[in-house]
């Protein structure tokens, strides 16, 4: 009589991993982010397409893949002379710049990664991201412990809210608020909105409108406009055109008499919003349009299950008067390849470290 095995019988053989370069972006960008940590679930192929389209740079992708599962996949551009060999991670400055990882990745995903970086680039620049990025944290450790050099410089503390706290928002924030908008309707009908995804390309001219008359334009040199078209309007509006991350976009606009006045613009991942940019027409900042906005925002993405709000960086004052404290610090990575090169990023480290924000 033949007796049956269990599966403790049975030798379980370890996973193969590998790890290849491929030429442009991968196909397996998309597989890996839809597995990823919530917080990144945008790191998708259309969002580093975008970068590429607005930014320039002609990509590589290293793919991680354990028995043929994609399980990293980190996109890569060639920055300065070629001899150099120095690449940076694609992508926008907002909310973060990382890479997409399997959940379930570990350390022989990683060694993999690390393997095939160090035939590619002689360094590698992520960021800004966060101290803890559930991607990028344990690649810095198992590079210290592989001898790469790791600098790190300080970008910015970040602001984060608990969306879901009790008690807020305060009946006096409210009252106050009202008094305002009040006031506000003496310069015209207000009316409220909340685009959808097939409204974009009309709210990105809205916001860039209200961008052009705000203090960006008025103090700077425009470079950092989120909307404009000279500024980072390009990106977004290539990003919009990815069904997937459309849906993730998040817009409120206020107009006075049919004209834009102010906007608050996120991206929605999972439970966390992000907000990118929020800005005013200076003729009625006596009013405070884009606070009485943004709470209007805040309200709404409360009623639909959001429950913390990662401001980032700047701006500290106003987020803290809504009831924002602070989060994790944003910083830029250097990663330097082992033996010459690790010993020549070490030395350069107190100069990579001083290139950053004051702390």
């Amino acid at each position: 009589m033949t007796n049956s095995m269990c599966l403790a019988d049975f030798t379980r053989l370890p996973s193969q991993t590998r790890a290849v370069v491929l030429d442009g972006l991968a196909g397996a960008i998309d597989t890996v982010a839809e597995h990823a940590a919530p917080t990144h679930g945008f790191l998708r192929y259309a969002w580093f397409a975008a970068a590429l389209a607005a930014y320039g740079g002609a990509a590589r992708t290293i793919v991680v893949e354990e028995d043929d599962v994609p399980v990293i996949a980190l996109p890569i551009v060639g920055v300065g002379p070629a001899v150099a060999g120095m690449a940076t991670v694609p992508g926008s400055y907002w909310p973060f710049r990382s890479f997409p990882m399997h959940e379930d990745a570990g350390p022989r995903a990683i060694d993999a990664l690390l393997g095939a970086l160090a035939g590619a680039v002689t360094a590698l620049r992520i960021g800004p991201a966060y101290d803890h990025d559930p991607a990028l944290a344990p690649v810095l450790a198992r590079a210290r412990a592989k001898g790469w050099a790791v600098l790190d410089r300080f970008v910015a503390d970040s602001f984060v809210f608990d969306l879901q706290q009790p008690d807020w928002p305060r009946g006096s924030s409210l009252r106050k608020n009202r008094f305002h908008e009040k006031h506000l309707a003496d310069h015209g009908a207000l009316d409220w909105s909340f685009p959808e995804a097939g409204e974009w390309p009309a709210t990105f001219d809205a916001m860039a409108t209200v961008e052009q008359k705000s203090w960006i334009a008025a103090r700077t040199d425009g470079r950092d406009a989120k909307f404009t078209e000279a500024g980072h309007g390009g990106f977004w509006r290539e990003v919009a055109c990815d069904p997937v991350l459309a849906k993730m976009l998040s817009a409120a606009l206020l107009t006075v008499d049919g004209q834009p006045a102010a906007f608050s613009f996120d991206l929605d991942c999972g439970a966390t919003k992000y907000a990118i940019a929020n800005s005013y027409d200076p003729a009625f900042a006596k009013h405070s349009p884009g606070k009485l906005l943004y709470y209007r925002n805040l309200i709404r993405a409360r009623g639909h299950g959001i429950r913390t709000v990662d401001w980032g960086a700047g701006d500290s004052g106003y987020k803290q008067t809504i009831g924002a404290v602070q989060g994790p610090v944003l910083r830029d990575w250097l990663l330097v390849r082992p033996g010459l090169s690790a010993m020549v990023g070490r030395m350069l480290k107190g100069w990579w470290g001083a290139s950053g924000n004051p702390g």
